[in-house]
């Protein structure tokens, strides 16, 4: 049985890294014709299993090791056939100084043992320093295939001299994902905001997260909740793209906007979702909503594949990426985000339907998404 071994940041109850690797299974599931067996490094390893495990799964035996157990990892790696490090902004020292060393080193032990190595739909930096930027380039430039989300990856790859490998613009896996139905997240979201009640009500999603300490935009959030209710009656829902830790911030800035609106809102204005979801169940409930503001990429890549108007809010080169991508641009910088931003573009999205050119970018792009698992197997079987 051909094996191969996917690391990346799984379980970890991130929203959008679970949606990548089902992405991922979903695609080398349709794509091959023999039984595959898979390996996944991960944080959870039987939480990873419960996740992913499918009867849609039909050519893929599935398998969790810790991706902390060096002897278990050095093993499956010795034994696959191909190593994949499994997308997303794996390779970057912004969020985490020390995880870029560490999914360095694992595909630093793939090439050690002379495997076939992928990066897959990788979104490369930043990477800050010259001592981190030499290694990237020296393992990188050893690898067999890298595909890149976006075009600012390409860039990147270029200033860091990586240019020995195959290198290939595909977009992120998660936008290959078909879409879901609605009655789902209509479901979830009935106790909360009562939907079929008043369907002229606007339902606006929000995807926050916590960023260095800051404050000030989650009062500009606040601010803007007031706003939407005030003006457009709007239902406001926060969405937990990384669970426990959004609903964390969800909450603070709900209890902003009820402070600021002198009463006017109450705990009927909006809902905070605590709980942990599927990517299905992330999706329908996206499906659900008029308009989505969001400082999570995935959330807004869910949009993308639901057909949700989207508000993006810059902190990270991944955002203005995926948004320039789709003929889109962020509303504002985290750091000078202002509640007129957000409740002006707001008002913009739910004046106009979904463009048709960003319905025919989105199409381009999940073409281009097919690609991946088509180039994994190619390797694979050369």
């Amino acid at each position: 049985m051909t094996r191969i071994v996917i690391s990346g940041y799984y379980g970890s109850r991130n929203a959008g890294d679970e949606a990548m690797l089902s992405a991922i299974l979903l695609a080398l599931n349709e794509d091959t014709n023999e039984k595959l067996h898979i390996t996944i490094l991960s944080a959870d390893p039987s939480e990873t299993k419960r996740r992913h495990s499918s009867d849609s799964l039909d050519r893929i035996v599935l398998d969790s090791i810790s991706w902390m157990n060096p002897f278990s990892v050095s093993i499956a790696v010795a034994r696959c056939d191909l190593f994949i490090s499994g997308g997303g902004s794996l390779l970057q020292n912004v969020t985490s100084k020390r995880s870029l060393y560490y999914y360095l080193a694992v595909i630093f032990l793939a090439l050690f043992f002379r495997k076939k190595v992928m990066l897959y739909a990788h979104g490369i930096g930043p990477v800050e320093g010259s001592f981190p930027r030499s290694i990237l380039k020296t393992i990188l430039n050893h690898v067999d295939l890298i595909t890149t989300r976006d075009e600012g990856s390409l860039e990147e790859l270029k200033n860091l001299g990586i240019d020995k490998p195959k290198i290939v613009l595909t977009a992120d896996p998660v936008l290959g994902l078909k879409s879901v139905d609605l009655e789902i997240g209509q479901k979830i979201l009935r106790p909360y905001v009562g939907r079929s009640a008043n369907r002229r009500q606007p339902l606006i999603g929000l995807a926050v997260r916590e960023w260095r300490g800051w404050t000030e935009y989650k009062r500009s959030f606040a601010l803007a909740i007031v706003e939407l209710v005030e003006q457009l009656g709007a239902k406001i829902v926060f969405l937990p793209m990384q669970y426990p830790e959004d609903v964390k911030v969800a909450k603070s800035i709900a209890q902003m906007s009820q402070k600021f609106s002198d009463g006017f809102i109450d705990d009927d204005s909006f809902a905070v979702l605590d709980s942990q979801f599927s990517t299905s169940q992330l999706l329908s409930i996206v499906g659900c909503l008029d308009v989505l503001v969001s400082i999570r990429l995935h959330a807004l890549i869910f949009a993308g594949v639901m057909g949700v108007q989207v508000v993006g809010v810059s902190y990270d080169p991944k955002i203005d990426r995926y948004l320039d991508s789709i003929g889109e641009k962020p509303v504002g910088d985290l750091e000078k985000l202002t509640a007129e931003d957000i409740s002006d573009a707001v008002g913009e999205k739910l004046r106009r339907r979904l463009k048709n050119k960003t319905i025919s970018t989105l199409k381009d792009l999940r073409t281009r998404a097919e690609q991946n698992s088509k180039l994994a197997l190619e390797l694979l079987n050369s």
